[in-house]
């Protein structure tokens, strides 16, 4: 059963087929994250995924996106609300409604990459590595270059 939030107009939602693809895909592919991702994986990543989207009415104006097992680990991708409604709290309202999700507590790690929104994160525990020398990637910035 999808969970929803609302402040006034505005809905965060894991309902997923309200999710818009085309607009989250606009958004994406012009990030310094995604830049260039098509939009057959943007879809096949919100299937795998539990995605919290913001709303305006109708229109999809942000995004979080939890990969999970639900038991022990998620991992939050694709986090943004557009240009026009930032400086307005709802970050932190999105942070707020992934953190309290019902399904995902009692997790025993969480993990996010970001290039300039630390201070958001840390308003919910999140810290730098505590043991860097232990965790290792694959870093493929390049594949959708190639696809």
């Amino acid at each position: 059963m999808p969970e929803e939030y609302r402040n006034g107009n505005l809905v965060i939602s894991t309902d997923p087929a309200r999710l818009d693809v085309d607009a989250i895909h606009a958004f994406l592919t012009q990030s310094y994250w995604a830049e260039g991702v098509p939009q057959d994986i943007v879809a096949r990543s919100l299937q795998h995924a539990l995605c919290f989207g913001v709303y305006d009415g109708t229109r999809q104006i942000g995004l979080a996106r939890v990969i999970s097992d639900f038991a022990t680990y998620a991992y939050i991708a694709d986090v943004y609300v557009l240009e026009t409604y930032r400086s307005q709290g709802l970050g932190k309202w999105l942070m707020a409604c992934v953190m309290s999700h019902p399904d995902l507590q009692g997790l025993r790690r969480w993990s996010l990459a970001t290039r300039d929104a630390h201070g958001l994160y840390r308003q919910f525990g999140f810290t730098e590595l505590q043991r860097p020398e232990k965790h290792v990637e694959i870093l493929n910035p390049d594949v959708y270059k190639r696809l």
